[in-house]
């Protein structure tokens, strides 16, 4: 597959990687207004660096948008005369809906949205994708990408807003949370290192476990939790501190956050 990354910030860059390192295409396009930060990703052999997208578009049959929201419609119309039917058309972008890319492209296009996070540079990615009706019959295709990288899942346009919270906002959640993990265990006794070893790996292990078992967390739970023992006494004083309910204030007002960027480029 030849794609073309328009738009190597973080989250582009973190694409790059997951696409590279699993061998997920032949020929591929990074671009950027500066390109010296990410000149080094050369080094794969297969691998283009350069400040003009429309090069990117030419040469490219997958064409995956990672750019700032604020300037996703002007680089539409300036790449539009070199898009045909063949290409597919992959937007990262938080907010920007398929029916504002359709205003733009025209409804002749595979266009396909996805909401990855930066996980799928390790391939750990969560990520959502829905399309337009011309885009149904690539969604496999943008499936089988993501995977490489992670897990995918098709989800219906109305929830993407909602998915951007959960899956992308939720790594920075997952970080503050291993991170508050750590300053206990320092706090019990541990170096800073071993501190955030033990935190990352368990909570890995927690995941993985839901992952294999299909199970409710709190049937995990109750594996670990004995009456009058020590684990049910911390659960209580968290859930007595708001860890549950801080956590779903603080999503709900990422998502409200979204909704009012939404807003604003209607």
């Amino acid at each position: 597959m030849k794609i073309a990354i328009i738009g190597a910030g973080n989250l582009g860059i973190s694409i790059a990687k997951g696409i590279l390192q699993s061998n997920g295409a032949t020929k591929m396009y990074l671009t950027k207004r500066n390109t010296t930060d990410i000149q080094h990703f050369e080094k794969y052999g297969n691998v283009t660096v350069t400040p003009d997208n429309k090069e990117a578009v030419k040469n490219s049959d997958i064409l995956i948008f990672a750019v700032q929201p604020l300037h996703i419609a002007e680089l539409l119309k300036d790449l539009k005369a070199l898009l045909t039917e063949k290409h597919v058309i992959i937007s990262t972008i938080t907010g920007y809906s398929i029916e504002q890319m359709e205003s733009i492209l025209g409804k002749d296009h595979n266009i396909i949205r996805s909401m990855p996070n930066t996980a799928i540079s390790v391939g750990k990615s969560m990520t959502c994708i829905c399309s337009n009706e011309k885009g149904k019959k690539r969604v496999a295709l943008a499936k089988a990408i993501f995977n490489r990288m992670g897990h995918s899942m098709e989800i219906p346009e109305v929830q993407m807003q909602a998915a951007t919270v959960i899956c992308a906002s939720g790594i920075a959640f997952w970080m503050r949370l291993i991170r508050a993990t750590t300053q206990g265990a320092i706090q019990l006794g541990f170096d800073a290192k071993e501190a955030q070893e033990l935190a990352m790996y368990t909570c890995d292990g927690a995941a993985e476990l839901l992952i294999a078992s299909g199970q409710h967390p709190e049937e995990e739970i109750d594996k670990v939790t004995t009456p009058m023992g020590c684990t049910i006494q911390g659960l209580n004083e968290m859930e007595h501190q708001g860890l549950s309910s801080s956590l779903i204030q603080g999503i709900v007002a990422s998502f409200e956050k979204i909704s009012e960027f939404k807003k604003t480029n209607q």
